[in-house]
């Protein structure tokens, strides 16, 4: 009777656990499991954004917890917009946006389409461009700075060289004319290799069929890479964008060990300029305003650009 009862009960378990179960669908036990996942990154995510954007409404100050919060309504927003220095910081930061993905795109597109051609270590090419990216912002930033340097730096020494300037009368971090230009050269250097890892995927994924059939048709490979290389490859290209305009947009441990913000403001950029009123001037509601600013400007854009995204993938 013993061993009759023992044997069965595994039985019993799985049975009894089948028939609590078994009125749940198979959409329900999906939901079961990535349900507490989901409410964690909700929690995660929408919390500090409501948060934020309660705060955004007052005056309130971090480093004076016991002072009264005073509730000012959109009044932050007003200032932000009509603050000439709020403006001075979107424009050092639209002239380095548009100025990196211009240039990450054009040198990354290039450098994926020559890669794509397969030559003599074409692997060890690759992966020689590809370091940059693998380093540290931090790590970068200082490496810079040192190349830099008017009297010792190799970047002065390089220039000098091919334009016969004096290697000490420039500096490219001190000169508010090419300081812009000194976070644009390092951010391209660094993030190009992103961009030509993403076009190389794009060029490697058209099939060699179709340019089979250009040739046949006699076309030339000036029309082959307008009509087919190109078309096929925009998605990816564009995806490229997406990505490294929403980070570029939020840049700030690179500039910072670059620059500084500095020469006086020419470099400081939006996430600077918020780190400053945060926790320099400690305007913790202003500057919670300035990041809700910052956020639908950024989702704004976004959202409209994938748009575009998806209809350039429909055709």
């Amino acid at each position: 009777m013993t061993d009759e009862t023992t044997s069965r009960s595994p039985a019993v378990a799985p049975a009894g656990f089948a028939r609590k179960y078994r009125g749940l669908s198979d959409r329900a036990v999906a939901w079961l499991f990535i349900g507490p996942s989901i409410f964690l990154l909700l929690a995660i995510n929408i919390f500090p954004l409501i948060w934020t954007i309660r705060l955004s409404l007052t005056n309130y100050r971090a480093n004076r917890t016991n002072a009264d919060v005073d509730w000012v309504g959109l009044r932050n927003y007003e200032r932000i917009l009509t603050d000439p220095d709020i403006w001075n910081s979107m424009q050092a930061t639209a002239h380095f946006l548009i100025w990196t993905l211009v240039l990450q795109v054009l040198i990354g597109f290039g450098l994926a389409y020559l890669i794509n051609k397969k030559f003599k270590g074409n692997d060890l090419w690759t992966t020689i461009i590809v370091l940059p990216m693998m380093l540290s912002p931090a790590v970068v930033g200082n490496f810079w700075t040192f190349l830099y340097q008017p009297q010792i730096g190799l970047f002065n020494y390089v220039v000098a060289f091919l334009s016969g300037v004096d290697p000490s009368s420039f500096s490219m971090i001190g000169d508010v004319n090419l300081a812009p230009w000194a976070i644009v050269i390092v951010d391209t250097w660094m993030w190009t290799p992103f961009v030509m890892l993403i076009c190389l995927a794009g060029l490697r994924s058209i099939p060699d069929s179709i340019y089979e059939a250009a040739e046949c048709d006699r076309a030339s490979r000036w029309r082959q890479f307008w009509t087919i290389t190109v078309p096929m490859t925009l998605p990816f290209l564009m995806l490229a964008v997406l990505f490294r305009g929403i980070e570029n947009f939020k840049m700030f441990d690179l500039v910072v060990q670059l620059t500084g913000g500095g020469p006086g403001s020419i470099t400081e950029l939006t996430s600077i300029n918020l780190k400053r009123e945060a926790f320099e001037k400690w305007r913790t509601g202003y500057a919670s305003a300035y990041a809700v600013i910052l956020f639908v400007t950024v989702f704004g854009l976004a959202s409209i650009y994938v748009k575009a995204l998806n209809k350039v993938k429909e055709r």
